[in-house]
């Protein structure tokens, strides 16, 4: 916990002198005031977070954490639990979406196991911060112990901070765990206070029986664990996952270290309620890479404030969406330090 503490105490506000002077260096560029829209305030946000007049984002990571759920016993999912190790080892191999396209954007993938119900063969590019071999059954009690919660968190702290080591300007979060949507709508109801028909969705492909099963389980979930919405960690302690947990520490530490971290989709959504929810300061160093299409993403989206940069109707996860939106952040920043300005071009300004 001392560590926790510590990472949060370090989350500064930004600094607004800087950010009105790069507004005012994007207010001078060869174009009508604001006309690239989104790029300009993405460029002042990124100026924000860095603490940086000229950004540098060079090495960029990708965080995809796995880990289990015991509530797969209930038939939330429509796949069976195995396939979580499955994929991890499609990610070691380079074969899974997530390596195509972080590829595509030139990110590094961390993949990290936070909690697979099964131990993984070793290989040199896995990571293993195992908090336990999958949660217990939301619906039959709480998912991890409260000291689990702060373990997981303290965990993904850990593992950004080795990583920032090789170098990190620019992160996504991303996951993989079979039965996952269903922590997170259970999260998301609690923490937005959104009804929990409103934020379930079909996960990997549930038809309606299987979706009213799904509801029904997560209704039963909160009912008898009573999560404290007020307090983030017993909510993760009581509904969560042991990667939303990783998630939720990759975040506030990327956010320690004046680092953007691109959130993904539904889970890496739900991640970033429980990092809020420990530091609301940390919600100024998230960027929404994409809207999903799964039900709940954008009810923690508006919750949390932020404007997804994509909506290409991803339901993926993986870290899918988020590297997929690396470059329109990378452009944002080229726009405010590459373009000319009106001076320096020697182009008549409107009115003048």
């Amino acid at each position: 916990m001392e560590m926790l503490e510590e990472v949060v105490g370090s989350i500064k506000p930004f600094d607004e002198k800087l950010m009105a002077a790069a507004k005012k260096r994007l207010d001078s560029l060869t174009k009508p005031l604001g006309s690239l829209g989104r790029l300009e305030e993405l460029a002042q946000t990124v100026v924000g977070i860095t603490g940086q007049a000229r950004p540098v984002l060079k090495n960029k990571v990708v965080f995809t954490l796995a880990g289990d759920h015991g509530v797969v016993s209930e038939g939330v999912s429509a796949y069976p639990q195995e396939v979580t190790p499955q994929m991890v080892y499609n990610f070691l191999s380079n074969g899974a979406g997530i390596n195509v396209l972080a590829k595509h954007a030139g990110a590094r993938v961390v993949v990290a196991d936070f909690g697979v119900a099964v131990d993984l063969k070793p290989d040199p590019k896995l990571v293993i911060k195992k908090i336990g071999y999958g949660t217990k059954n939301i619906a039959n009690g709480p998912a991890m112990t409260r000291t689990q919660a702060i373990q997981s968190i303290e965990e993904g702290i850990n593992l950004f901070m080795e990583e920032l080591i090789q170098g990190i300007d620019l992160a996504a979060t991303g996951d993989m765990g079979i039965g996952n949507t269903t922590p997170s709508s259970a999260i998301a109801a609690v923490m937005t206070g959104k009804g929990v028909e409103d934020v379930t969705g079909r996960g990997t492909g549930i038809d309606d029986k299987g979706l009213k099963k799904k509801i029904a389980t997560i209704k039963k979930a909160l009912e008898i664990n009573s999560p404290d919405p007020t307090d983030p960690i017993d909510v993760l302690s009581k509904v969560g996952g042991f990667e939303i947990g990783g998630i939720a520490g990759i975040i506030l530490a990327a956010a320690s270290q004046r680092r953007p971290v691109l959130i993904d989709g539904f889970i890496s959504g739900a991640g970033a309620l429980i990092a809020a929810g420990v530091s609301p300061n940390a919600k100024n160093y998230m960027i929404a890479s994409h809207t999903s299409v799964e039900a709940g993403h954008k009810a923690v989206l508006e919750h949390l404030g932020l404007k997804p940069l994509l909506n290409l109707d991803l339901r993926l996860g993986e870290g899918t969406g988020a590297v997929l939106a690396m470059s329109v952040v990378e452009a944002s920043v080229k726009i405010m330090l590459e373009m000319a300005t009106f001076e320096n071009a020697g182009v008549s300004q409107s009115g003048k």
